[in-house]
């Protein structure tokens, strides 16, 4: 593990260019999310770049405060010296950490219908729509249980956490995680969620993370058409799950 890795919340809108870069290096170019390409299908090329750094700009820009007055979306920023210029920080890894509820003043309420799919071909929207659904079904749910029966109607989710290829194994994934399961004790002790890929799960696992029942990965449910398509191994973990196991 790197001493050198800094993790901080986005202070910059010059951050973004290189936030990106890593998060398309992960799940474009590495491990090829049929859902992230589905979304960002033009990252390979310095249009897409350009683009995908002005989404979550606008994103960071745009972020909605709870009643407490904090940030119901924090965008993350894992730097290290830079190789070629150890004056300066490069940006190594992002996460992306949201407040959810469906209660006011507790957070965003959380939907399995993400933002910009009319600008896709009405193909890819059917898929992608139908990807999300699946994949965000039991986030949704779980907020509308907490809403409904918690003293706490909230839950923190960490939504994408992503690390350059070529800064892997540092543990620097590790610290942005952590860093969201603090700040969730700091905004009252919210639980903590995720939709986890086979290679974040071990890290999330061993910071406190678990699956819930039987730990089955979600089926997707795509029509026939989209059967065939690669479709990449999600679990759904929280930090509560032994609670409920016990």
């Amino acid at each position: 593990m790197s001493v050198n890795i800094l993790v901080q919340p986005v202070d910059s809108p010059d951050d973004f260019t290189q936030i990106y870069h890593c998060i398309s290096e992960a799940f474009g170019r590495q491990i090829k999310d049929s859902i992230w390409t589905a979304m960002n299908s033009n990252w390979d090329s310095s249009e897409g770049q350009r683009e995908g750094a002005s989404k979550l700009f606008q994103r960071w820009k745009s972020a909605t405060k709870n009643k407490d007055g904090q940030p119901n979306t924090v965008i993350l920023k894992a730097t290290l010296p830079d190789p070629q210029d150890g004056f300066k920080l490069k940006i190594v890894g992002a996460a992306i950490w949201t407040q959810a509820s469906f209660v006011d003043g507790y957070g965003d309420p959380p939907t399995d219908c993400p933002a910009d799919l009319a600008a896709l071909t009405p193909t890819e929207r059917r898929f992608a729509s139908q990807m999300y659904h699946s994949l965000w079904r039991r986030r949704v749910s779980l907020a509308r249980e907490k809403a409904k029966s918690s003293d706490l109607p909230a839950m923190f989710t960490l939504d994408t956490c992503a690390v350059d290829p070529a800064f892997q194994r540092r543990g620097i994934a590790a610290k942005l995680v952590a860093w969201g399961l603090e700040e969730a004790k700091r905004r009252g002790g919210l639980e903590c969620t995720t939709e986890a890929s086979p290679m974040g799960r071990v890290v999330y696992k061993r910071l406190g993370f678990g699956a819930e029942g039987t730990g089955e990965d979600l089926v997707y449910e795509v029509d026939e058409e989209f059967r065939s398509r690669h479709k990449p191994e999600i679990l759904f973990m929280r930090t509560w799950a032994d609670q409920l196991k016990a």
